[in-house]
């Protein structure tokens, strides 16, 4: 039995958003490092505050020596910035558009109860 397929012809109003394929491999690339689920949760806690690595491994769960890993990739993607006082380095979000796409993952993973303050 044959499929009959239909090619559908483009749009003569139509126009296209700006861009071609190759425009976005680095954003590829750091949406790849941001798809981890520990690099997304290190990003929410830093929404809302500065955090030493040592706090956000403990929340996190994990050692401080992965969780500086963590932060060496979501800073090597220009997403945090760091500030050293004294002996402490303190990470912040250095992308603003990360609000947004953040606001995004939680409003369609997380439970709508944990969302609100």
């Amino acid at each position: 039995m044959a499929t009959k397929t239909t090619q559908q012809k483009p749009s003569k109003t139509l126009s296209k958003p700006p861009g071609q394929v190759g425009d976005f491999a680095d954003a590829a690339e750091c949406l790849r490092t941001l798809a981890h689920p520990v690099r997304l949760r290190i990003v929410q806690l830093l929404q809302h505050g500065r955090y030493t690595v040592g706090e956000l491994a403990a929340d996190c769960g994990i050692q401080d020596n992965v969780g500086s890993e963590h932060l060496r990739l979501l800073q090597r993607c220009g997403f945090l910035t760091s500030e050293r006082e004294g002996r402490r380095v303190y990470y912040s979000v250095a992308e603003p558009h990360l609000e947004e796409l953040m606001a995004c993952i939680e409003g369609r993973f997380l439970p709508s109860d944990a969302t609100d303050p």
